[in-house]
């Protein structure tokens, strides 16, 4: 209801082609009122319209991604999670490649909507450890591209790359401004290593691309000198050898050939190669070639390398989302070349915007089965074929006046011009003018004019020649190649004297067109979407508006022409259902429910509002308004009608509510009422009978005392308290001898008092008891037959055995103790006899009968032992989880001497490692083993056989060991 109405809001709708009238003026002011608001997206159909607000909203929080997911685009209100939502559905559900482009000047905000919309589409694609991975990777890559400028801001360790610390330092860098106000580069600089490493950058590469960077920052600094030769030509020659003596030392170059390179040329004809001096003027224009040809390539190699990151594996299938985020419409007070293809590309956007908007329109059209109305637009494709034509276009005449031997300059290029373009109505100059007799002092004579969709433009041939050439000298691109230096060396590949071609490069005008063209074939094949940036502000000023820039703006974005198009027809379609559910209580037919189908509901409901019937149309699934006027008059009504509704459903409402709340009360009372007589009662029958019993009781002892009162003698009292007083300290100690606990030292329990006056007296006897037990225990601890068994470590005689001496020989090292034991089998429980080795390293058991060893194991593996407080001999080995001979898990074992082998097993593990040997004396642990963990629990039982415990396994993760 709420996305709705903001988009019907007459004061500043959220769809401009729901705007009356449409005009410019109402067009700037619907934008201003929606900015005040804080609203910033606005809607041309499916286009949404971007003006930055210089701050931070609170409209990117996970519950707006949550609310725009999986929404009709136009259910909720303008935002550019809608259009981010509808192209990734359309992606997901349709199959279909989608385009993202968004367009704007520079500072409208284009870099953070393709950040918002690459964040939205990361926040609700599906989950995964592989699409996280990639989707993290695909955020961070936006720091690092962002970080192209990173030469503003040296690396932490500049005297690496042999860098200074002040920018102002760098020819490249102090011809402006190097920082912007409130903009940490250090903070950048580390935010973008951090992206570069999640991406996959490795060090090497890292360290590569800032050692480029820094060549480019210094080939700023080398300055040219000029002299002249013997035969009276200009040369030139470096004025400061040390720039270049550290550039070819950050590269692995011999500073003589790039002094060659800079300054001098090798021209080639045929089989003749003729080495020329350059000027100092040549020498600069080779030298900045070269750097802006380093710092390009080093870019389209950060590119590369990031979609080699986040490439799809072979075999996957592909669908594809890009987001375009491109410069927009340029008119300056000087334009030149770069303005020039840059408008270019606007003509193209905007001709295949216009095509494939009506193209869309016309397919819905035939879809419900609407009459199609032809449109009236301005087909620009003629400013297009005037600029691209392969034969006589603008471009195609400045290659052949690039290419042309002879005298070459944009005096000839522009006559040229003038001549093919002499009655073309987009093209005029100031010889075109003076043919036409136009008199027009706004243009020079060194300019020509084109008139472009968003308005004329003036450009300044001035640099045209030189620009669109932007020659690298040959003899540069092969001292690049000679490099030490990897990543520069790849990045000039026709350096390679094997690949030498005479062929000319192709111009930066037939490269900008042929990328155009690429870009162009992509649009048409996939699903285009658009967001227009709007800067509202020159000062980036937060909420500021000023209405001349945003005016023009609106011009060179073409926003008149686009909402034009789309309301070619009918302004408005909603569909059939949508629209019954929000118009329905204007009829009392379809009001509050219509049983028939949404189709004929929405037909009774537009005739009995009688609008003309020019005015609707009824596709298949949709209904379509032709005029915002008649939506507007709709909405109107409902408006009054949700009032009148409101007002009944309040009037019924408060009636309802007052009458089941007297109801309640009423019933309530009642209740209350009946309880509290009840209640009154109850207390008087209960008072009336406790004075009853109380009466009763004193007639009754006046009577005893009186009829025994001859009996009672003087004392009787007190001989008989301290008889009952005997009595029961005799029957307490009684009860307390025959209640005695265990005589172990562990056990503190004490029987408790029955007496409340013997309470102090059975602290002190449970004190007393205690240390009395605790006295004798010491006694027999210390005494000679508490040694059940001496120490001998040596229980097998490996001496005399012949067959045991070879186990001996496995360990190694120092012999410890030597005994048998019985293994506990991990899979039934049983048990199977074992030799043991202890030595000062290793732990070995091995079969009795083979006499070869079945487990070796490094006392280091050992991570803890366990044993119960019975005399069963049982031990638990528990292992490191890293331990390579213990792959099967911990050892349970069964030892007649388990006194003496956990004590030398804790000596010979201090010895060893310094370690104490962690034991654990307990009825209950968990043991490891290859299958999973197995709960052991010790059972004190009948029968259990002897001293020999026995083992049963209950399950797959509990074994029972039952002990005499």
């Amino acid at each position: 209801m709420e996305a709705t109405t903001s988009l019907l809001d007459a004061a500043a709708v959220g769809d401009l082609v729901l705007l009356d009238p449409l005009t410019e003026k109402s067009l700037l002011h619907t934008l201003q009122e929606r900015f005040r608001r804080s609203d910033i997206y606005t809607y041309i159909g499916n286009v949404v319209i971007s003006v930055n607000p210089y701050r931070s909203l609170p409209i990117y929080t996970p519950e707006k991604v949550q609310e725009y997911h999986n929404c009709n685009f136009f259910a909720v209100k303008p935002h550019i999670y809608a259009i981010a939502d509808d192209a990734y559905r359309s992606l997901r559900d349709r199959d279909r490649d989608q385009c993202i482009l968004i367009t704007g000047e520079s500072g409208a905000g284009k870099t953070e909507a393709s950040k918002l919309v690459m964040s939205y589409v990361a926040a609700v694609c599906s989950k995964g450890e592989e699409v996280d991975k990639v989707k993290e990777q695909l955020l961070q890559s936006n720091p690092v591209l962002e970080g192209g400028a990173m030469a503003e801001q040296p690396p932490p360790h500049p005297e690496q790359l042999k860098l200074r610390q002040d920018c102002r330092h760098y020819g490249y860098l102090n011809r402006e401004s190097s920082g912007l106000p409130g903009v940490d580069d250090a903070a950048n600089f580390r935010a973008m290593q951090d992206a570069m490493r999640v991406i996959g950058f490795s060090p090497t590469e890292v360290t590569a691309l800032l050692e480029v960077t820094a060549v480019v920052l210094k080939l700023g600094n080398v300055q040219l000198s000029s002299n002249y030769q013997s035969s009276g030509m200009e040369a030139c020659s470096i004025a400061e050898p040390q720039e270049l003596q550290e550039i070819c030392e950050l590269i692995g170059l011999d500073p003589g050939m790039l002094e060659r390179a800079l300054c001098s040329r090798t021209v080639k004809a045929r089989d003749e190669a003729v080495l020329t001096t350059l000027s100092v003027p040549q020498g600069y224009y080779g030298r900045d070639a070269l750097a802006k040809n380093i710092y390009s390539r080093l870019f389209d190699w950060l590119v590369n390398r990031i979609n080699t990151s986040i490439q799809v594996k072979p075999g996957k299938q592909r669908k594809v989302m890009g987001v375009l985020d491109i410069y927009g419409f340029e008119i300056f007070q000087d334009n030149g070349f770069e303005q020039f293809i840059i408008n270019y590309c606007n003509e193209k956007l905007q001709q295949i915007f216009i095509l494939m908007t009506l193209k869309e329109e016309q397919e819905e059209y035939v879809r419900e089965g609407i009459q199609w109305t032809p449109v009236e637009f301005f087909d620009n494709s003629i400013i297009c074929d005037l600029i691209e034509n392969s034969k006589c276009g603008i471009l195609a005449m400045l290659d052949e006046e690039c290419l042309r031997p002879g005298v070459v300059n944009e005096d000839t290029f522009l006559i040229k011009l003038n001549q093919l373009f002499a009655t073309h109505k987009h093209y005029e100059s100031k010889e075109t003018q003076n043919a036409r007799h136009i008199m027009d002092a706004s243009l020079p004579p060194q300019c020509f004019r084109i008139h472009h969709y968003a308005g004329k433009v003036t450009y300044n041939v001035t640099g045209f020649i030189e620009k669109n050439n932007d020659l690298l000298f040959r003899d540069l691109s092969q001292a690049m190649w000679a490099a030490q230096h990897t990543l520069l060396r790849s990045l000039f590949p026709e350096g390679d004297p094997q690949r030498v071609s005479l062929k000319l490069p192709p111009t930066a005008g037939f490269q900008f067109k042929a990328s155009v063209a690429t870009l162009m074939k992509n649009l048409y094949s996939k699903n285009p979407n658009y967001i227009r940036c709007i800067k509202p502000n020159e000062t980036k000023t937060a909420m500021l508006f000023t209405p001349e820039l945003v005016l023009a703006q609106i011009r060179y974005l073409g926003l008149m022409e686009n909402v034009r198009v789309r309301r070619a027809g009918y302004a408005f379609r909603q569909l059939y259902g949508l629209f019954l559910e929000r118009y329905k209580m204007l009829s009392p037919r379809t009001w509050p429910r219509w049983a028939g189908s949404d189709r004929e509901g929405a037909k009774v409901l537009l005739a009995e509002l009688a609008f003309p019937p020019e005015e609707l149309a009824f596709g298949h699934t949709k209904v379509f308004i032709r005029s915002p006027h008649t939506l507007f008059d709709l909405e109107r009504r409902r408006q009054e009608r949700v009032a009148q509704l409101a007002t009944l459903i309040q009037k019924t409402f408060r009636g309802w509510r007052c009458r089941t709340q007297y109801q309640l009360m009423r019933k309530s009372q009642i209740i209350i009422s009946a309880w509290f007589r009840g209640h009154m009662q109850k207390n008087k029958y209960k008072q009336m009978k406790r004075s009853a019993l109380i009466i009763q009781a004193y007639a009754r002892g006046w009577k005893v005392r009186r009829a025994y009162r001859r009996y009672f003698r003087s004392g009787a009292s007190t001989r008989l308290a301290n008889f009952i007083y005997r009595r029961l300290v005799q029957k307490f100690l009684v009860g307390l001898r025959r209640n005695l606990p265990p005589l172990s030292v562990m056990d503190r329990t004490w029987p408790p008092t029955p007496y409340k006056f013997l309470a102090a007296a059975n602290q002190e006897l449970r004190s007393i008891f205690y240390r009395w037990k605790c006295t004798g225990q010491r006694w027999l601890m210390a005494s000679v037959p508490s040694l059940q068994q001496p120490f001998q470590g040596e229980y097998l005689g490996l001496t005399q055995n012949t067959k045991y001496q070879k186990l001996h020989a496995v360990a190694k090292d120092k012999l410890v103790m030597a005994d048998t034991v019985r293994k506990v089998n991990r899979a039934n429980g049983k048990t199977v006899p074992r030799l043991l080795l202890l030595t000062t390293e290793h732990l070995v058991l091995a079969d009795p009968k083979a006499a070869q060893p079945k487990t070796v194991l490094s006392l280091g593996d050992i991570r803890s032992v366990s044993v119960t407080r019975f005399s069963d001999g049982l031990l638990a080995l528990h292992l490191k989880e890293t331990s390579t001979g213990g792959a099967k898990g911990d050892f349970l074992l069964i030892s007649d001497h388990l006194i003496e082998l956990v004590t030398r097993l804790h000596q010979t593990l201090m010895d060893a490692t310094a370690q104490a040997l962690p034991l654990h004396i307990t009825d209950e642990f968990s043991t490891r083993f290859q299958k999973g963990d197995m709960a052991v629990t010790v059972v004190e039982s009948a029968k259990a056989g002897g001293n020999i415990p026995i083992c049963k396994k209950r399950g797959s993760h509990k074994m029972e060991v039952l002990v005499h």
